[in-house]
């Protein structure tokens, strides 16, 4: 499988490119004044490294949650190529990629995220399943009631964190991986119909 993978939900957007069993990737600064640039920075990338936008089959692209601008505009691009060059397009979101290396090794995973000073959960069962909606939760609820649940949360992520929440057992810090990115849509778990932005209030 060969893919172009656009992440803009962060300050520090991410470019992934996996074509052939080789991978490329690339930090984007991704503030407003460079969503009218993002299109420049994906051909300049795939210059770079003497790939083609006909060398990918598929794009994967953050849905969030994350910076308003950041998404809507990465994702109107990606549908832009997708439309454009017949190519297959996926959503994911934060929550689930966070969670993608413990499919069937947990019964239940909490993905935790901090977003404009806010920390939301999400509960998926082993199978990467969601058993509830994201939900707006306070930092002493989740010292109180989640330090003997498995929790992951993101490592770009972390430095939003109150500390005391890295002390609580069955907490692991995590890359997002976007190799895994192949294995959540072979398990049809990324929304593929309507692709739209993930936000939180």
């Amino acid at each position: 499988m060969n893919f172009l993978s656009i992440d803009c939900s962060t300050d520090l957007g991410s470019l992934f490119v996996k074509v052939k069993n080789k991978t490329f990737s690339k930090i984007l600064q991704s503030d407003k004044s460079n969503n009218d640039l993002l299109m420049k920075q994906i051909l300049d990338f795939f210059e770079e490294n003497n790939l083609k936008l006909d060398d990918i089959s598929q794009i994967f692209a953050n849905q969030g949650p994350g910076n308003f601008s950041g998404l809507r505009g990465s994702l109107a691009l990606a549908k832009g190529i997708s439309i454009s060059k017949n190519l297959k397009l996926f959503g994911y979101n934060t929550f689930i990629l966070s969670c993608a290396k413990f499919f069937n090794k947990k019964d239940s995973i909490f993905s935790l995220i901090k977003f404009r000073e806010k920390y939301f959960v999400k509960k998926f069962d082993k199978n990467l399943c969601s058993n509830s909606k994201i939900t707006e939760i306070t930092r002493e609820e989740i010292i109180k009631n989640y330090n003997n649940k498995f929790k992951v949360i993101p490592k770009n992520l972390k430095k939003n964190f109150d500390k005391k929440i890295f002390e609580l057992d069955n907490t692991s810090i995590v890359e997002l991986d976007h190799n895994q990115l192949e294995f959540l849509q072979l398990k049809g778990l990324l929304d593929e119909d309507l692709i739209k932005p993930l936000y939180l209030g």
